[in-house]
């Protein structure tokens, strides 16, 4: 039965910025204050971080993996074992969190920006081919929402070339594509444990990979390449401090156990949510290739402007009146119209490293980008999270039915 918003009481739905989305307890209590009582809060001496470490490549089935202080710092972690030249191209995706391309320029590098598959907002093989150069040194790519990327068709484009492959699973714990986990495909996976992701330390990262050269200089990268444990340790290059608290790897290890459970509840509630709205006219559920597995981070709608009144936007402000905070757009703007990109704002008023650039490598005109701005222009992010109920999402999908019409 379909009922109006003036007839039913609307019950706040659990965030995932506070306790009612989290699955943060006891378990993380008592990992704390054992790290306190410890006295060592640092992980070069304490043993909450390492053992996270450890049991997190045990779960992904890769050799190596390291803790970071954020997504941010995963991702400049795997750029700099990368190691580009200046000028050096690294392709990637424009419908992402800014977090995941400064690196690049941090490290001399130019980001070219792909196309996405209008339909996902991933970027996809033909379009990464599309931006292909005698430049390319690495490509990056986002598994957007937690929905995996076709890394079979990509990896067919990368590794005839000799290009490696970052993944970007800040979003995507557990995912799959054709049966294998997300993170494990690339030279180098990247997840993040800021607030509202899969598993949380309010901030955090960890990097993931099989190869031990790269693990050593990610390993150096975090730890301003000092050598730790080294005969004659040196800093060796330029690095920074990205390491992760005791604090936080006490919470990390204790989330850890809990992160199975959290994408298969996810999964759950998305598949009922998907029946739910499975046939509202004007709406499309998200789509994701078959023999890949969706972790959903969140849930993206995509919402027809020609049968629901203002399309996305409409429909986001109508939902408000339910309690339902969506986000029309995901990002407001594709990072190449953001200032840094825009104007090159980076060190002073040097442009660092877009001087650097080739014409084609900056060229931002909208005609190059019509996934990008298809996708933009349709989708509405619904908030989701593993603490949902059946009522939540009769809550939230009986919003959705009513607020299609003004």
């Amino acid at each position: 039965m379909t009922l109006s918003v003036d007839t039913v009481k609307v019950v706040a739905l659990p965030s995932d910025q506070d306790a009612s989305g989290r699955t943060l307890g006891d378990e993380e209590i008592a990992a704390i204050s054992e790290a306190l009582r410890s006295g060592t809060l640092t992980c070069t001496k304490g043993r909450f971080t390492k053992e996270f470490e450890k049991r997190f490549a045990e779960l992904m089935g890769l050799r190596h993996a390291h803790a970071v202080s954020s997504g941010t710092a995963a991702i400049h972690a795997a750029i700099a074992a990368i190691d580009p030249e200046p000028g050096e191209e690294i392709i990637t995706t424009p419908i992402t969190d800014m977090g995941a391309l400064t690196p690049i320029l941090y490290q001399g590098a130019i980001p070219v920006f792909a196309d996405v598959d209008p339909l996902t907002g991933n970027v996809t093989a033909k379009t990464i081919a599309e931006r292909l150069s005698d430049r390319t040194r690495a490509i990056v790519v986002t598994h957007l929402f937690g929905n995996p990327c076709d890394l079979t068709g990509i990896l067919e484009v990368a590794r005839p070339r000799g290009v490696p492959v970052i993944e970007d699973c800040a979003q995507a714990f557990e995912a799959r594509h054709r049966g294998q986990k997300v993170g494990t495909f690339g030279a180098i996976g990247c997840f993040s444990m800021q607030q509202g992701k899969h598993i949380t330390t309010g901030e955090g990262g960890i990097v993931v990979t099989d190869d031990a050269d790269l693990a050593r200089r990610m390993y150096l990268f975090l730890n301003k390449a000092w050598g730790y444990g080294d005969p004659n340790p040196d800093h060796y290059f330029l690095a920074l401090n990205y390491r992760l608290s005791e604090l936080q790897g006490a919470v990390a290890g204790s989330q850890l156990h809990k992160l199975p459970w959290v994408a298969r509840r996810r999964q759950e509630l998305a598949a009922q949510l998907t029946e739910r709205l499975r046939d509202l006219e004007g709406i499309e559920v998200p789509r994701v290739a078959e023999g890949d597995e969706c972790t959903w981070w969140k849930y993206a709608l995509r919402v027809d402007p020609q049968l629901v009144p203002g399309g996305a936007v409409g429909l986001a402000q109508r939902l408000k009146r339910w309690g339902v905070a969506s986000a029309p757009r995901y990002i407001q703007k594709p990072a190449f119209q953001c200032r840094i990109f825009r104007e090159q704002a980076t060190f002073g008023r040097s442009r660092w490293p877009f001087p650097l650039a080739r014409p084609e490598a900056v060229d931002y005109s909208v005609e190059r980008f019509p996934g990008v701005f298809d996708y933009l222009e349709h989708v509405l992010v619904l908030p989701f999270n593993e603490r949902y109920t059946e009522a939540h999402l009769d809550q939230l999908a009986d919003a959705v039915r009513q607020a299609r019409q003004p």
